[in-house]
């Protein structure tokens, strides 16, 4: 009898509660991901269309119905194409190893980036016009980017970063990459956006930041060879001249945030 009661209890009860706080956290952990890129129109544009067909069907709307019925199979097809950068993302982000991690970690983690040199760095550099990509790796890897540069391993530094974006290097025209408290690369290379909405100011280092930021989790800094400016990119957005305070700011905050 006891037998029977506890194999009913896990039928009836707990399985069709961990049923719905698993489904629960996937929906919750993938809006997350989804609001953090374009994906999310794609997401409205597809409700709207649901609720289109819905009530096409309900008052029998023929015309309608046979409209939708010819364009929904190549707006599938149209969907995968425009928006594949973002769907990359979202696998890329499910894909992650600390995506099921519950809450983030108080404070930074060990061997964070030293982010009181770094923000001299970028004061030193933008006051002086000096052109920079600084790339901070979170979560998704970016070795691929590493590949394609040259490798340091060196400890980060005033001096070293001044060298690396001075005009007479090899390196100073590609993106250093730094991983917790090391600069891992310098002069590497990274996607460019294709986007058609960004601002006419930005450059070929705005656009390789916005497209590395569309593709990864990382933060990207840049400074401007043009003006000085500096901006951040994350999240698969820019925010171009802003104030140091600013972006040491948005540092902080975004290299200590847990998954997302």
């Amino acid at each position: 009898m006891e037998q029977l009661l506890n194999t009913w209890v896990v039928r009836e009860v707990v399985r069709p509660v961990l049923d719905v706080l698993m489904l629960t956290y996937l929906l919750y952990k993938s809006w997350q991901i989804l609001v953090q890129t374009r994906a999310v129109q794609l997401v409205k544009g597809i409700v709207l269309m649901v609720l289109i067909y819905a009530v096409s069907f309900f008052l029998q709307l023929t015309t309608l119905l046979w409209i939708l019925n010819v364009l929904v199979p190549g707006l599938v097809i149209a969907i995968a194409i425009i928006f594949q950068p973002e769907l990359r993302k979202i696998f890329t982000q499910i894909g992650s190893r600390e995506w099921f991690r519950v809450g983030a970690r108080n404070g930074q983690r060990p061997g964070a980036p030293r982010l009181d040199v770094l923000m001299n760095a970028v004061q030193q550099l933008s006051s002086r016009k000096r052109g920079a990509l600084i790339v901070f790796s979170r979560r998704v890897g970016i070795r691929n980017i590493v590949q394609t540069g040259t490798r340091l391993n060196a400890e980060v530094s005033l001096n070293l970063i001044s060298t690396i974006f001075f005009e007479g290097t090899a390196l100073h025209d590609g993106a250093m990459i730094v991983e917790g408290d090391r600069i891992v690369a310098a002069g590497c290379f990274l996607p460019l956006s294709d986007r058609e909405d960004v601002e006419s100011a930005f450059g070929a280092r705005h656009r390789a930041a916005l497209g590395l930021a569309e593709e990864t989790d990382a933060l990207v800094v840049v400074v401007s060879e043009e003006n000085g400016a500096v901006s951040l990119a994350h999240d698969g957005d820019i925010r171009y001249n802003i104030s140091l305070t600013q972006v040491e700011e948005g540092l902080k905050s975004l290299l200590r945030e847990g998954p997302t």
